[in-house]
């Protein structure tokens, strides 16, 4: 806690006074650009790995970067995801999973999570993303089964995602997009999952083919 209480200090003596205006101007309300649904993990900071500002990303976090399909789960996702279309008016939604997941670790062997209960059940939304795993990518091991896994879990949670009301009314008045990132942390590279290609491509590619522009080798 000392290194916490230190860094609070030094943000409202030291940060804080130097974005005045911007904090002045979000004292009286929001207008995020984006809902950024990414795990908890303490390694993942969704700010520093888009180098947003206060203001611009609504945020849900969770083990696994899980959205549970619409009725499964009446909770903080579902009720997050419908103020941030509804109320927000946000136009993008990324779900975003990355490389050594513990969750996903644990969907992947469930006896390391058997003696958690509430984690176990929670895992069960991904359960679809370990069936395709399973079924398609047995030939794979450590590492690249696990990346796998956390790829197929994204577009699962991307599934569960458009059985929302709120996300489904959006996407047919084309007033709202959905994104598929995963994240590697040791390199700092995004792939995000390339509908055209269907398959997870470095994030500049897909940004590029949607721009319409060439990206950098």
């Amino acid at each position: 806690m000392k290194k916490i209480i230190e860094g609070l200090s030094k943000f409202q003596k030291e940060v804080f006074p130097k974005h005045q205006d911007l904090f002045s101007e979000l004292a009286s309300g929001q207008r995020p650009e984006a809902l950024l649904i990414t795990c908890s993990d303490s390694r993942i900071d969704p700010s520093l790995i888009t180098q947003s500002k206060p203001g611009d990303l609504f945020i849900v976090r969770n083990a696994g970067n899980i959205v549970p399909a619409y009725g499964k789960a009446v909770g903080g996702v579902t009720a997050t995801i419908e103020y941030a279309i509804m109320a927000l008016k946000v136009k993008d939604i990324i779900i975003c999973g990355h490389s050594d997941c513990g969750a996903m670790g644990g969907l992947l062997y469930p006896e390391r999570v058997r003696h958690m209960k509430n984690v176990a059940s929670w895992l069960r939304h991904g359960e679809p993303a370990r069936l395709v795993v399973q079924q398609r990518y047995g030939h794979l091991s450590g590492d690249r089964l696990l990346l796998a896994l956390t790829e197929q879990n994204v577009l699962a949670q991307l599934n569960n995602l458009r059985t929302h009301p709120s996300v489904a009314a959006g996407i047919s008045s084309q007033n709202l997009r959905l994104h598929g990132w995963v994240y590697d942390i040791a390199t700092g590279r995004v792939s995000a999952f390339d509908a055209a290609a269907d398959q997870f491509t470095p994030l500049r590619h897909v940004a590029a083919n949607a721009s319409g522009t060439k990206a950098a080798p």
